[in-house]
């Protein structure tokens, strides 16, 4: 029979688990992510074709990861009609704008003729890269990456995140911070493909294939867009919660390439940190 020094000593360990858990799960939530990077952790598993994710978990026992099954990788749906105009809400973020930005001042976007596709070029340190932006799919977000561009938002930033798992191959950038914690100080709902889905419908966290190529927005969770953004350089298996916005030009995925080639520091985890080869955004602007 354990003494009562022995069971205070145990229902001390216990506890100091729980509030060390509970700190983890703070630090992680307050993070950007993609697929739950610091909300939670990517487990990439080389034998699956699914990406799983840990989420908020109780005192009671360790987060843990539970596939289901029934879920199998998807492309996502095709992109419903929008409006040939349409109006966009950005609204103020809990933290201030970690570099000076204004909102947009146009809210009326619109989506169809030439206004459909929107090129630009990105001049990074590593080399150019020519961006399409669908503003057919996804007008607000598409209308709050050119205003921040026009403002010299992204000049002078680092993409501060590459991951490298066989389930998730992606370069994330707009930080002004380059923690992964900077933003704007506001912020936008999800688009296409969340919007493609009705609510509650189960296949809305389903894995869809985020192909590579594909330029996509982070957030900290449902309708928190800001600034930062990812490149996937390699196919990856997402829920269908980051919008997509656009495409990497086929020529420029060398660069891209380039960086990935160098691998990740691993400081977030196995697979996961800063990218081993610098990548500094010089300017980004409209037209190629």
């Amino acid at each position: 029979m354990p003494t009562n020094e022995q069971r205070r000593a145990a229902a001390k360990r216990k506890l100091e688990r729980q509030l060390a858990n509970r700190a983890e799960r703070a630090r992680r939530r307050k993070q950007l992510t993609i697929a739950g990077s610091v909300l939670g952790v990517v487990v990439a598993v080389a034998a699956a074709t699914g990406v799983y994710f840990l989420t908020k978990g109780d005192d009671k026992k360790e987060d843990t990861a539970k596939p289901d099954a029934s879920l199998t990788a998807a492309a996502p749906p095709s992109a419903k009609p929008k409006a040939d105009l349409v109006n966009c809400t950005y609204s103020d973020s809990p933290k201030p704008a970690d570099k000076a930005a204004t909102k947009p001042e146009k809210t009326e976007v619109p989506t169809t003729g030439v206004n459909a596709k929107i090129s630009m070029s990105m001049e990074t340190s590593v080399g150019p890269i020519g961006l399409t932006l669908n503003n057919a799919e996804s007008p607000c977000t598409v209308n709050s990456f050119v205003s921040l561009a026009k403002q010299k938002y992204f000049d002078g930033t680092s993409c501060h995140r590459m991951t490298t798992g066989e389930g998730l191959k992606v370069l994330q950038c707009g930080d002004p911070l380059g923690t992964g914690m900077g933003g704007p100080g506001y912020q936008f709902a999800n688009e296409y493909p969340t919007d493609q889905y009705a609510a509650n419908d189960p296949k809305a966290k389903s894995p869809v294939d985020y192909k590579r190529g594909v330029l996509a927005m982070a957030n900290a969770g449902p309708n928190t867009n800001g600034s930062q953004f990812f490149v996937v350089y390699g196919d990856s298996q997402l829920p269908p919660q980051y919008t997509i916005f656009g495409t990497v030009s086929q020529d420029s995925l060398a660069v891209i390439d380039t960086i990935a080639a160098g691998g990740s520091d691993d400081s977030n985890g196995p697979g996961d940190g800063k990218p081993k080869v610098p990548a500094e955004i010089q300017s980004v602007q409209v037209g190629t």
